[in-house]
């Protein structure tokens, strides 16, 4: 019924009525599956994919020996072995799943049967059931709050399940419930009937009504205590089951992300449907060779090569198929377990970091996916939130302006603002007992104006201290602590608390605030709260006969919604406001309004109508409260301060010389968005021009868009396609061809607010945006919702085909970290659903250079390589089949040993590969952050694409060629020393499997950029395993044991007597290995990338700081003791002259730094060449500054790649 339900209906305490509905129980699974379903419908699943499909495709045919050539074993051996350690992953997984499910189901709670209370595991739970929880207890299910032990009904409720905030939430069951308590008789009596929206995923509304003694009542999201949550700071409560198992909003959320795939994989799919394709060929030219062979040279052989069949087609057609056996190899099912192999230990060196752990609130970098590990050196565009992202979310009171006045400036005497360092005084607030010591504000007037009376003052503040949402609670010393659903708030009303007007408590009917000492309590009738439409939350107060209301909001609402008489306050509050926002302050107004008691009973007759209507009640409540937000009187405007993390602008920096383009999405006002962006480095005064979208309507919009981009060509001197038309190709300007020739040159950035991307999203505008906006560098978007953020991010990746990475903190990054090819969460002051939503997870925002530059950079490479790598070594080995064709009559007999094939890729050739894959790197982790052009590459898809592919398959082809007719023609008039000819083919074969070995493993040798103790253990030990492996299964004390399975006996040990073989051996490892060591060798001298002259330029770094440490042996510390000068006095033995320190220092430092210095070898890689800084007095500089380059090792770098640009080779820091 889930799918059909549009509303709900339920009866408590009559299980009878609700199971007619037939709603779902309360067991949840997250498992896949059972006992029974586990082999079935884990095998369908795994030969779903093609590959798994394809081997067992060709098992089959392995199974009909009327056309296999080789055993079965060797598919079915690798194919079991990839089919088993899949199942047996999937298998832990999902009993990982089986115990959590049982955990949660087996779970007990009490509910009400039959008038009494009963403890029953959750599983067994019922809608329409009246359960009741106690303190520190999960609940159950989806429930309506009825009662509480709390005053008021009043319940606490952690959501950390549900949305990683630790915060409490507070509800509050409706009075007419409230009054039951804990009275199992009344509770037994109750037969409420409940009507409400269907289940649905959305966790913060929810719409109902209860029906009880022929009387409506209105249910909200405050009465709703959801599955997931746990309750706190309440003894017990009672509630009605609503949802239960699937249907709960817990469930409804935790539906399957999108399933993400890099580029790689997508590549690497097309690529194995082109190696289908080429062994299709392949197969086809044997078969029409073998026809034309058996119709002229069959009849002769058939000794040798006996057919049940006459018909050379029927004979081609079968060894058609037999080829596509052997061939099998050319895509090896163990590719696929390699690369979720080096991804998975990918993720762990990513977990592991150390400098990516923030030890302030121990929160480690955390790999949450497994699969995009290379995407991440594939990034050319990143979104990223501003609050909590860049900035540290920990908001501080600095400023604000109160009637026209603003506060929170230093002035001297003559009243001279003055800038705020540690040594300026602060405000001493230690006269209000409740003050907090961590608050630090600077202007004493403000202090002495809410001393002196000032109405405006006490006005403003007591705003701040009653329209809020945050609650308050003592910690075990008494202190009081407010627990608060976002940063902005908290820090208000910490400054309320401050400065006097201090929040005490609240009920759900009253507000207790201490003025200036004095306790005031407020009754409170209504919360207008806070969405992101609104953008202003609201409170009606009544204290005695007067009723108030008090609103603070964003500037854009709260100013058309003022009265007349706030005309001149509204301007000298706007100029406040500018001020405020270029600081890159967070700005909010403050309004109120007096309401008299005939206007409010009509209003609260409109307001009760529209909170129990089931037809679009949100909109009917927006309407009511429009109606009473307006006419406000403007009381100022708070200005809190959120501060850069630290490393932000270094990060950005870095990722704009990595050809990283960043845009900022952000829901903050414009001025303090451009403020940010100037901070962090996103903005400089070098930038040619800074384009401002500012539009309110559609064709303003366009306009000015289609503005920017002609603007933005015009300098460059790009032309439109439009322009284009009909000019000659040789007419057309360089500069008019690509901005990717001139982007280096002009630099633009473009600011656009909300209502202006709005109708730049639309599909007739938003390719004309995209263009403009991909010509600058940095994009801004400021006053911007959750869902533009998602639009704009599908926009870049559905026109520019572009591999992109969304990064935020708080809920309102979820749908843009979902939409982007790579999420990231940053873990907070928002809660953890950004996490819970990403694919990667960190808690600052300058993690994400290391994690591009350094870890993206790497596994990209690393991954790139060993593609190229597996698909070279399985041409090479499968290509000797091909040529053999020809010289065994086309019968697809084999040319090695079928035990040779099953295992060479698993044992080998794989752990070589799987080394390099995992361990490899061209370039040390300091290098890739200070060059960061060396991320380029994987922009471009460098190290892996159709040419690269196309030359694994040609090296391929060379290898297996000369490993083949080499041996051919060095055997084919070989003899024993015995005189007996060595023309066998076990023979031949074992040879051929022995020098391909060798030569595959020399090429990863040569390909290995690093060496660990791994690699020489894995490459070399696995030459060395082949050996074992040969002598022992071809030695003859096992051929009858094994019932002569291995039918290659003794080709081991004849081989190993031939002189031939090894002169075969090392001439073909010269030819395939030489030249290309050569070649690499020459071009790295000749045309050098930026990657070759990395290498040199941190080998010599090296170097250096050997000699250094060399020469640095012979230099004595301070007030050393020169040996033997110590002279032995015996007229003074006893008694010490005390040294003299100048003397010391002067004969300690003789030989020491200063010649070095003043010479400048110790800053320079080459002596001869130009003057230039060596890093290692940056590298101090380093250090001191905690990791981040200095100003002279970034002028170093500068010239690195002025150097490296104009092709030289020479390289100088």
């Amino acid at each position: 019924m889930g799918k059909t339900e549009t509303e709900r209906v339920l009866k408590a305490n009559d299980r009878e009525f609700n199971v007619q509905f037939k709603y779902a129980n309360n067991y949840i699974r997250t498992s896949k599956y059972t006992l029974i379903t586990f082999f079935p419908r884990n095998l369908f699943e795994q030969f779903m994919r093609i590959a798994n499909t394809y081997f067992l495709v060709l098992l089959i045919l392995q199974l009909l020996p009327v056309i296999s050539s080789l055993s079965y074993i060797t598919t079915a051996l690798p194919l079991i072995f990839v089919l088993a350690v899949t199942a047996i992953k999937d298998g832990v997984d999902d009993i990982k799943r089986h115990r959590s499910d049982n955990q949660v189901n087996n779970r007990k709670s009490d509910i009400l049967v039959d008038g009494e209370l009963m403890s029953t595991k959750w599983q067994h739970v019922q809608v329409g059931d009246i359960i009741r929880m106690e303190n520190n207890e999960f609940i159950a299910a989806d429930i309506m709050l009825l009662s509480s032990s709390e005053p008021h009904s009043l319940v606490y409720v952690e959501t950390a399940e549900l949305d990683g905030e630790t915060n409490l939430k507070v509800r509050q069951a409706i009075p007419e419930t409230a009054v039951m308590g804990e009275d199992i008789e009344k509770l037994k009596q109750f037969n409420a009937d409940v009507r409400c929206e269907a289940p649905n995923n959305k966790l913060d509304k929810f719409e109902g009504t209860l029906t009880w003694a022929e009387e409506k009542f209105p249910v909200s999201n405050d009465q709703i205590l959801l599955r997931g949550c746990r309750l706190r700071n309440t003894k017990w409560c009672y509630g009605i089951t609503i949802f239960s198992g699937r249907d709960t909003k817990l469930m409804q959320n935790s539906g399957k992300s999108k399933f993400k795939r890099t580029s790689i994989d997508r590549l690497m799919n097309k690529l194995v449907i082109s190696i289908f394709f080429f062994q299709f060929v392949l197969c086809a030219i044997v078969a029409i060779a073998c026809s034309i062979w058996e119709s002229n040279y069959g009849d002769e052989y058939q000794i040798y090569l006996p057919w049940d069949f006459k018909n050379p087609a029927i004979i081609a057609t079968l060894v058609f198929f037999s080829y596509f056996i052997l061939f099998n190899t050319l895509v090896p099912i163990s590719l696929y377990v390699s690369v979720e192999l080096i991804r998975l230990f990918q993720s762990f060196w990513i977990n592991w970091d150390r400098q990516m752990y923030y030890d302030v609130n121990d929160t480690p970098a955390k790999a949450r996916s497994t699969t995009l590990n290379e995407e991440l050196g594939q990034i050319q565009y990143v979104f990223s939130d501003k609050t909590g992202t860049l900035t540290q979310n920990m908001m501080t009171f600095n400023k604000c302006t109160i009637g026209g006045r603003k506060f929170g400036e230093v002035k001297n005497d003559d009243g001279d603002i003055l800038d705020i360092t540690e040594d300026t005084p602060l405000v001493d607030f230690s006269a209000n007992k409740d003050y907090e010591p961590s608050f630090k504000f600077y202007d004493q007037t403000l202090l002495d104006a809410i001393e002196k009376g000032d109405r405006n003052c006490w006005l403003f503040f007591r705003l701040l201290a009653l329209c809020h949402t945050v609650m308050p609670e003592r910690n075990e010393d008494g202190f009081l602590e407010y627990q608060a659903q976002s940063p902005d708030e908290g820090a208000l009303v910490g400054a309320a608390r401050n400065f006097g007007f201090v929040f005490k408590s609240r009920t759900p009917t009253t507000i207790t605030i201490d003025v200036q000492g004095a306790e005031d309590q407020y009754e409170l009738l209504h919360i207008l709260d806070f969405n992101n439409v609104r953008k202003r939350m609201s409170v009606v107060v009544r204290q005695g006969h007067r009723i108030k209301l008090f609103c603070k909001g964003a500037d854009t609402v709260i100013m058309e919604r003022l009265c007349e008489s706030s005309g001149h306050l509204k301007e000298s509050t706007n100029v406040h406001l500018n001020e405020f926002a270029n600081e890159g302050l967070r700005t909010l107004c403050l309004a109120m309004k007096d309401i008299t008691e005939d206007y409010y009973l009509e209003w609260r007759k409109r307001f009760k109508e529209a909170a129990t209507s089931l037809d679009d009640r949100e909109g009917k409540l927006d309407e009511v409260y429009e109606e009473i937000e307006q006419d406000l009187v403007l009381l100022g405007a708070t200005a809190v301060e959120d501060k850069l993390q630290d490393g932000v602008p270094e990060t950005i920096e870095n990722l704009h010389k990595a050809d990283i383009k960043l845009w900022v999405l952000t829901g903050d006002k414009q001025e303090t968005a451009i403020n940010i962006g100037y901070s962090c480095r996103l903005l400089t005064e070098d930038f040619n021009e800074v384009f401002v979208l500012d539009a309110n309507t559609e064709e303003e919009a366009k306009e000015s868009v289609v503005n920017a981009l002609h603007k933005i060509r015009e300098t460059v001197g790009i032309k439109g396609k439009d322009e284009l038309e009909g000019v000659d190709e040789d007419e057309v300007s360089v500069q008019s061809k690509d901005f990717d020739d001139v982007k280096d040159v002009y630099s633009f950035a473009l600011i656009v607010t909300g209502a202006c991307l709005a109708y730049a999203l639309d599909p007739t505008v938003e390719e004309i945006f995209l263009e403009a906006a991909c010509y600058c560098k940095t994009v801004i978007c400021c006053r911007v919702t959750p869902l533009q953020k998602a639009q704009v991010v599908d926009l870049v990746k559905r026109h520019k085909k572009a591999v992109t990475l969304a990064i935020g903190d708080g809920a309102n990054d979820v749908s843009m970290i979902k939409a982007a090819h790579i999420g990231i969460g940053i873990s907070g002051q928002e809660g953890m659903q950004a996490v819970l939503s990403s694919d990667f997870s960190f808690a600052q925002f300058r993690f994400l250079e290391r994690l591009l530059l350094v870890h993206g950079r790497w596994s990209y490479y690393r991954l790139c390589k060993f593609m190229a790598y597996f698909f070279y070594k399985n041409f090479a080995f499968t290509l000797m089949h091909f040529w053999f064709a020809f010289f065994c009559g086309f019968s697809a007999m084999s040319v090695y040993d079928e035990w040779f094939i099953t295992v060479y890729n698993i044992f080998f050739t794989s752990m070589p590969v799987l080394s390099m894959g995992i361990f490899d790197k061209d370039v040390s982790e300091k290098m890739c952050i200070r060059f960061p052009e060396l991320y380029k590459p994987g922009q471009e898809n460098k190290f892996f694409n159709y040419y690269v592919f196309g030359s694994s398959l040609f090296q391929g082809a060379v290898t297996s060629i000369v490993i083949f007719f080499i041996p051919y023609g060095a055997f084919a008039e070989d003899i024993y020393p015995d005189g007996l000819s060595a023309q066998a083919q076990t023979l031949f074969g074992c040879m051929l499997a022995t020098i391909l070995i060798f030569v595959v493993n020399f090429k990863i040798a040569l390909d290995t950029s690093t060496w660990n103790v791994f690699s020489h253990i894995l490459t070399w030990g696995s030459i060395l395993f082949y050996w074992l492996f040969i002598f022992l299964v071809y030695c003859d004390p096992l051929y009858p044991i094994f019932n002569a399975a291995f039918t290659y006996v003794g080709s081991a040990t004849m081989m190993s007597h031939l002189p031939t073989f090894w002169f075969a051996l090392i001439l073909v490892i010269t030819i395939l290995i030489l030249p290309v060591a050569g070649k690499r060798s020459i071009l790295s001298d000749i045309t050098p990338t930026l990657t070759d002259k990395v290498r040199i330029l941190e080998r010599e770094e090296k170097k250096k700081q050997k000699k250094q440490a060399v020469e640095l042996k012979g230099i004595r510390r301070p007030g050393a003791v020169r040996p033997g000068s110590i002279r032995r006095d015996s007229h003074r033995r006893g008694s010490k002259r005390p040294a003299s320190a100048r003397s010391g220092y002067a004969f300690a430092h003789q030989h020491g730094f200063g010649d070095m210095i003043l010479s400048g070898v110790n800053m320079r890689i080459k002596k001869d060449k130009e003057n230039g800084k060596n890093g290692s007095p940056a590298e101090s500089n380093n250090k001191r500054n905690g990791g981040r380059k200095g100003s002279n090792e970034r002028n170093a770098d500068t010239r690195l790649k002025s150097s490296v640009s104009s092709g030289g080779v020479d390289i100088k820091v």
